[in-house]
């Protein structure tokens, strides 16, 4: 039952920061993807592999720690009202590890199982 409280919990966080993503500006040119489209893609990746089943709840958790994180950066970056070139670069490096951080995850030897994840 604890196990799936957190899952709830933390698809309910992914959800509530999906909500409140802010938009962006339109992408330019030499910015095809923008930070908040790559954003909200991934936390729907995680969402996809919560309900698969192919996160445990220790995954979720950490991917979710991740998201909420460069989440809090690209806020830093924005407070002065611009983002500079660094800024966005490093804002898509994150974003291009947590990419590979959830396609590692989702598609390892660990697969939450009918017990909540719990293995016997």
């Amino acid at each position: 039952m604890k196990h799936i409280l957190l899952m709830s919990a933390l698809t309910l966080s992914l959800t509530s920061l999906l909500a409140h993503a802010e938009r962006e500006p339109a992408p330019q040119a030499d910015h095809p993807t923008s930070i908040n489209d790559r954003q909200q893609e991934q936390r729907e990746r995680i969402e996809q592999g919560v309900k698969s089943g192919e996160l445990t709840w220790h995954e979720t958790a950490r991917l979710a720690r991740e998201q909420r994180h460069i989440k809090r950066e690209e806020a830093r970056y924005r407070a002065d009202g611009e983002l500079t070139a660094r800024e966005r670069a490093d804002l898509q490096r994150d974003l291009n590890k947590a990419s590979r951080d959830i396609h590692g995850q989702k598609h390892d030897a660990q697969d939450r199982d009918r017990n909540g994840g719990r293995r016997r």
